[in-house]
């Protein structure tokens, strides 16, 4: 058995137990910047629906006509990386007022669909794009929305908005309380990602080529979103 020294012994009775250090008090605030600009870009999805007696009769009709549209969005300067088929379909139109032997509806017909979504990027020519391309065959207009060609500028000038606004609010807390505010603990980005602007549905609205399209852009806003903890010190 080994028997430590007295001298030892003495010392690790006479030490105190060390004793955890407090955690500090902290603060943590959300802060929101927002940015407002024109757009500079819109999304638009549009289309042809054809009707005909037989499947094949529809399709080759809706085959024409969107290929004429498409063919009217590139003479209008629209390149082949901004203009993506966004929908395809070819169906049975159906009469419920009339019914075969075994009860269900008849077929009458055959309705063929199909739709693009085209990115505009010269939104002066817009009005007269669509314009254009109901004159050449497109028939619905899905859905329209703008936004940014390159929102990164923008949303780095909302980051540094999110920022200060943490920080004032933090300040203000701060003092209320009667406290300072010390180091910075953590930061985290509550944005989330960037989504590019998706074409909001217009209940699938026919057109008629009568007039340019009057079409008001207004502004997009881009916003984030930040949590920060501080350090709280006492005077």
């Amino acid at each position: 058995m080994r028997i430590l020294p007295a001298v030892a012994v003495l010392v690790a009775l006479a030490l105190p137990a060390a004793a955890a250090d407090p955690a500090p008090a902290t603060l943590s605030v959300t802060g929101e910047g927002r940015v407002e600009a024109r757009p500079d870009m819109a999304l638009v999805t549009m289309g042809v629906t054809t009707e005909a007696d037989t499947a094949r009769e529809a399709l080759d009709a809706n085959n024409a006509r969107i290929a004429a549209t498409i063919a009217r969005l590139k003479s209008a300067g629209i390149e082949d990386r901004d203009i993506q088929t966004s929908g395809l379909s070819l169906g049975p139109r159906y009469d419920y007022n009339r019914s075969a032997s075994d009860g269900t509806a008849q077929i009458t017909g055959f309705i063929a669909t199909n739709s693009v979504t085209v990115r505009i990027r010269a939104l002066g020519l817009l009005g007269e794009t669509l314009d254009a391309v109901v004159t050449d065959g497109a028939n619905t207009l899905g859905g329209i929305s703008f936004g940014m060609q390159d929102p990164a500028p923008l949303l780095d000038e909302a980051r540094k908005e999110s920022v200060a606004d943490a920080r004032r609010k933090a300040e203000l807390y701060a003092a209320a309380a009667g406290v300072r505010l010390g180091r910075i603990l953590s930061i985290a980005d509550q944005s989330g990602a960037y989504y590019p602007p998706v074409p909001m549905p217009m209940g699938g609205m026919a057109m008629e080529a009568k007039s340019a399209v009057p079409v008001a852009s207004g502004e997009v806003t881009l916003s984030s979103n930040v949590a920060i903890v501080w350090e709280l010190v006492q005077d």
